[in-house]
């Protein structure tokens, strides 16, 4: 499955550097009957039904960007995935140089180790302070990892709002779950009036969710591991939609994947459930829960858009693609949203 399959060009005057204000007056391209169509986002409600089940990750980014020094050489650190209570794989910039047992010195006499090397270019950090304090820390003075298609300075205060989703309560992301952050407390009041309910997920959204896949064959891509988790009660909820056949719908990539993965794991069922996932969704790949996908506009060659080519049929997701760009949709993060169904077949 070659890489270039999920390739295409973008003009970057249609990269969004900002939010929309208010959030629910982005734009949403509805495909639900393979005919794009332009809705405002607070026109969701308009387009779900009464019964339907809207799964949404409640996962809350942390500012996980750092800035420090290695010896006299300034360096950057991104967090990326917590393995203990004080260990964090980071992603560290300049970090060829690195060694083991390397010291980072960070503000407020916050310190690393360097306890590890990745071949995947990343290094395992122990910090000097315990889960809580190191928490603390980070809130204090770490930025908010905007993705790296973001050229702009960082409006500090504006962004720790606006790159967090209205759901956010369970700390653990280094990257928002995009597809949220279209949401308001009065179009939630809207959908709830509708009769759509409201299920939380956790997906810890990882850095790694920006890296590029290099690989020509997109089948031999590694992909990275996340931390998620389901609740008996979310788990009943959707139960209780699919034994009464209304529709489940993934408010993003990440509450889909969580979904998908318990259902690989438990024969096609959803049960409470926590762990890690690095489910890695392509064309071909059979789904057993998600009916509906809410989603922003993903990066060429992303694994983003080749689980969205695998849920909408890749031929189908590139001609929407391509009227989204004729009518100069906002793409990526701070941008615009679509709305897919399953392929049929699947």
């Amino acid at each position: 499955m070659d890489i270039s399959l999920f390739d295409y060009e973008l003009d970057k005057d249609l990269i969004a550097q900002f939010p929309c204000s208010p959030r629910d007056s982005s734009r949403l391209l509805s495909c639900l009957d393979n005919i794009p169509k332009d809705f405002n986002f607070n026109k969701l409600p308009e387009i779900l039904n009464s019964g339907d089940v809207l799964v949404i990750n409640n996962t809350k980014v942390i500012p996980s960007r750092l800035f420090g020094k290695r010896d006299n050489v300034n360096i950057e650190v991104t967090l990326h995935l917590k393995v203990k209570r004080n260990q964090w794989r980071a992603f560290v910039k300049p970090g060829k140089k690195c060694r083991v047992n390397d010291e980072l010195v960070f503000k407020d006499r916050l310190k690393a180790i360097v306890i590890e090397k990745f071949i995947e270019g990343d290094l395992l950090l122990e910090f000097n302070k315990d889960e809580k304090d190191l928490l603390r820390a980070v809130n204090n003075q770490g930025v908010m990892p905007l993705p790296p298609y973001i050229k702009r300075e960082y409006h500090l205060v504006d962004d720790k709002s606006d790159y967090q989703t209205i759901f956010a309560s369970n700390e653990g992301a280094v990257a928002a779950p995009t597809a949220g952050l279209h949401f308001t407390d009065k179009l939630i009041y809207k959908l709830e009036k509708k009769g759509i309910i409201i299920a939380p997920v956790t997906l810890h959204v990882g850095a790694g969710t920006f890296l590029p896949v290099k690989v020509e064959n997109v089948l031999n891509h590694k992909m990275h591991e996340e931390w998620g988790s389901l609740d008996l009660n979310a788990s009943e909820i959707i139960n209780n939609a699919i034994v009464n056949k209304k529709r489940i719908i993934a408010l993003g990539t990440t509450s889909l994947r969580i979904l998908e993965t318990i259902a690989m794991k438990n024969n096609g069922k959803i049960i409470p459930w926590s762990g890690l996932t690095n489910l890695f969704i392509t064309p071909g790949f059979k789904f057993n829960i998600v009916d509906l996908l809410i989603t922003n506009f993903h990066l060429p060659k992303s694994t983003l858009l080749m689980l969205v080519s695998a849920f909408y049929g890749r031929e189908n997701l590139f001609n929407a693609y391509d009227y989204a760009i004729k009518k100069k949709y906002r793409f990526f993060s701070y941008g615009d949203s679509c709305i897919f169904p399953k392929k049929l077949g699947q």
